[in-house]
């Protein structure tokens, strides 16, 4: 019994130096001069919960009737430890949910971006509740060193960073360069993915999604696309537009599919 926990506080204090080492900068260097008070910290250790138990009532108010194209996840996980889920910041509520779900069906661990500032650490003890991995770092502030790190958990610690091709601030389905850097970079392939509610209320900058209780949800996953090395600038630069094509087109693939008669029944496998 001694034995066996020593080895488990063994792991837990190698995960723990792993995410440090990737995260070291952010220790040193915020956003801001502010340094996280314990008050804040205790404000946001009781919201995380909060937030967390909301997004999951939210998750099981609505049905996920169907997975379009889910072989494709199977056949990068077939070759690769870690790849990259790429969709639009709009999709994020129920992109999330259906990931967090497939890092158990599928042995993955996901990743999602928070903000290395202090108040971006609420958004990291969110993720951390829910039960993905944490990479500091901001597009918009930080993202040559944000970059850096989701390639050291691609290629390091397997695991596989949301990316969010729009940023946090627009413009509005226009994928920036980063994602096909990182793809570059690592090797890893970008795999796109949507989701289309049957009723929904959209809002803020990117018509962010957020589908009535109850609402019926189809999720797509497209063909995963591998960005050589040795491509230049112009061909980049063709291959930002062709992924937006890409984006839209699983959208698509998921409206046809929410539409058609035969998407009734919730996939046992995802749960509600």
């Amino acid at each position: 019994m001694p034995e066996h926990n020593a080895t488990q506080d063994s792991e837990r204090a190698r995960a723990a130096s792993r995410e440090a080492m990737r995260n070291t900068i952010y220790q040193r260097r915020t956003l801001s001069s502010r340094r996280l008070s314990r008050r804040r910290r205790l404000l946001y250790a009781l919201a995380a919960p909060a937030i967390v138990g909301i997004a999951r009532l939210w998750w099981r108010s609505c049905r996920i009737v169907a997975v379009v194209g889910e072989e494709h996840l199977t056949a990068v996980l077939a070759r690769m430890p870690s790849f990259m889920p790429c969709y639009w910041h709009q999709h994020h509520l129920f992109m999330a949910r259906y990931l967090l779900a497939a890092q158990r069906r599928f042995g993955i661990r996901i990743g999602f971006l928070a903000s290395p500032s202090v108040d971006g650490e609420l958004g990291a003890m969110i993720i951390r509740r829910a039960g993905a991995q944490v990479i500091r770092g901001s597009s918009s502030h930080t993202g040559a060193l944000a970059l850096k790190d989701c390639f050291l958990a691609l290629t390091r610690e397997q695991i596989s960073p949301v990316i969010n091709p729009d940023g946090p601030r627009g413009p509005r389905f226009k994928f920036k360069a980063g994602a096909l850097l990182l793809a570059q970079l690592s090797g890893r392939p970008i795999v796109p993915m949507a989701y289309a509610a049957s009723r929904a209320w959209r809002f803020h900058w990117d018509r962010f999604v957020l589908p009535w209780p109850g609402a019926r949800i189809v999720v797509a996953i497209g063909a995963p696309r591998e960005v050589p090395r040795d491509l230049d600038t112009t061909a980049l630069a063709a291959l930002q537009v062709e992924m937006e094509q890409e984006l839209r087109q699983t959208f698509a693939a998921a409206r046809a599919r929410l539409n058609a008669p035969r998407a009734t029944a919730p996939n046992p496998d995802l749960g509600r």
